[in-house]
């Protein structure tokens, strides 16, 4: 823990938390831009740092995001982050009857609170549980990665079944280049340059930074009136501080452990943080006009989700969400593989992130309350100014890499790719999870097939893996099962119009 202090507390560190928290708060600020986009657009430049320091960058900038996204909601009525949707519903409104100022504030104050909660639980729960999964043999973690597929696909926001077939997409192209065993080159088409496979920074690039931007520019997105009135009494009363303490509470506690799970995170985590506080309220018919327990409750529960999502990053080399895998693909571009022993060897990166996070809520605090209109003042940039400026910042990330033309091909195919799933309803975190773990997939299961002299039985004999198969084989029962149901309501209903 000492070495995590004096790593976090090092001036260079302290400036990558600060561009972090900046960039994260901006990010979650301009509408139409989210941290997945922001991160893709921003790896390359971490690649010249240090791997500490990228990664407490990084790590900002996803949790900034948290932060910046309730500023849109709360004054434009627009999610500047997709965790941040349900904060539109009271905050708008809020700031509509003149307390825009106390939504602002109870919302930096209570995703201050639960950011820095939940560090403190990564603190405490990350050391043990990595030493648990130091019992983890090749099938064991083969496992638990089809468990996390299960649990990704099994909470999509869409159908089970496309978000399984992104999965199953974005295997394939993690097993295009040459096969690790056998040396044999798999898929290239006679393409020299596909020998080293799909790179994950021109993949992500495209399918959120070049997607994003095609999708806006296809809905017209215009500039947004921003909500006029000026923003006064920006501290809370002693009033709404008391109806806020609980919600922060229990969101927090929320948040936290919904975002351990895969395909948890921020998003899920503010909707059931709402759902909650609706739910234990004494006037539930009063939520969406301006209740501050509908701002607190969300605002702690998104900002915990981000911080949760670190637990199964840094001590199994799982990634929970979309933004998390990228997080993963950076530490192994950098030689740092995320696991168990990340403590033992890299001690200064796994504590070092986790003191960063204490630096970082305070910046974003500070940042977020005085620096209100500043943030304003970016949601009046037009987005044809700064649609080009994406665009020109993926172009040069993909190409630095290795001053490679093919990068850019890929950037643009994939983001074309990334329109078209979002045209059709397929989400891309299932696809990029896939593609950062599939090597780590195949490289389990096949130690996993050779120890078993190619049974796949061993999957189910081990304990640890048993329970892992028993847990993902039952999610994907209740997807099948839920998924019946529905379409015999909808069977039923027909039969009743018709008659």
């Amino acid at each position: 823990m000492s070495v995590g202090l004096s790593v976090s507390l090092q001036p260079a560190n302290l400036g990558y938390a600060f561009a972090g928290a900046v960039i994260g708060t901006i990010v979650g600020v301009l509408p139409g831009l989210g941290p997945a986009a922001a991160l893709a657009l921003l790896l390359p430049i971490s690649f010249g740092m240090s791997p500490v320091g990228g990664i407490i960058m990084l790590a900002g900038i996803y949790y900034g995001a948290q932060y910046g996204g309730s500023t849109t909601s709360i004054l434009v009525n627009i999610p500047g982050e997709a965790s941040s949707i349900v904060t539109t519903l009271d905050g708008y409104q809020m700031a509509r009857r003149g307390a825009a100022g106390p939504a602002l504030a109870i919302a930096a104050i209570g995703s201050f609170i639960a950011g820095t909660v939940g560090t403190v639980g990564l603190m405490l729960l990350a050391p043990p549980l990595a030493g648990f999964a130091l019992s983890f043999g090749p099938p064991e973690y083969a496992a638990l990665i089809i468990l996390g597929f299960m649990t990704l696909t099994f909470m999509a926001q869409g159908s089970m079944l496309k978000a399984l077939m992104m999965t199953a997409f974005g295997l394939f192209l993690a097993t295009i280049g040459l096969d690790e065993v056998s040396g044999r080159s798999r898929f290239t088409f006679g393409v020299t340059e596909l020998l080293d496979g799909i790179d994950l920074v021109p993949a992500v690039m495209g399918l959120f930074g070049v997607s994003e931007v095609l999708v806006n520019l296809e809905a017209g997105l215009r500039q947004q009136d921003v909500f006029a009135q000026k923003i006064r009494g920006l501290f809370p009363s002693r009033e709404e501080f008391r109806r806020s303490a609980k919600p922060i509470m229990r969101g927090t506690v929320l948040g936290f452990f919904l975002g351990i799970l895969p395909g948890g995170g921020s998003i899920l985590s503010s909707f059931v943080s709402y759902a909650v506080e609706k739910r234990l309220s004494k006037h539930p018919e009063r939520f969406g006009t301006g209740m501050i327990e509908g701002v607190a409750g969300p605002e702690a529960a998104n900002n915990a989700g981000a911080t949760g999502a670190f637990i199964p990053l840094l001590t199994l080399g799982l990634p929970t969400n979309a933004v998390v895998a990228m997080l993963l693909g950076a530490l192994m571009i950098h030689g740092v593989e995320p696991g168990p022993l990340l403590m033992q060897k890299h001690p200064e990166i796994f504590w070092g992130v986790i003191f960063s996070m204490y630096v970082g809520n305070v910046m974003l605090l500070i940042l977020n309350l005085p620096l209100v209109g500043l943030w304003v003042r970016l949601l009046r940039v037009p987005y044809p100014i700064l649609f080009p400026l994406i665009l020109l910042f993926t172009l040069i990330g993909s190409y630095s890499l290795a001053n490679s033309t093919w990068d850019i091909h890929v950037m643009i195919a994939m983001g074309v790719v990334g329109y078209v799933m979002r045209k059709t309803g397929y989400e891309a975190a299932p696809l990029v999870v896939a593609l950062v773990l599939g090597s780590l997939f195949e490289n389990a299961l096949r130690q996993s097939l050779i120890l078993s002299g190619g049974s796949f039985s061993i999957l189910f004999v081990r304990p640890i893996a048993l329970v892992l198969m028993v847990a993902a084989i039952g999610l994907l029962l209740l997807a099948i099962i839920g998924g019946a149901r529905v379409r015999g309501r909808a069977l039923g209903l027909v039969e009743v119009g018709d008659d």
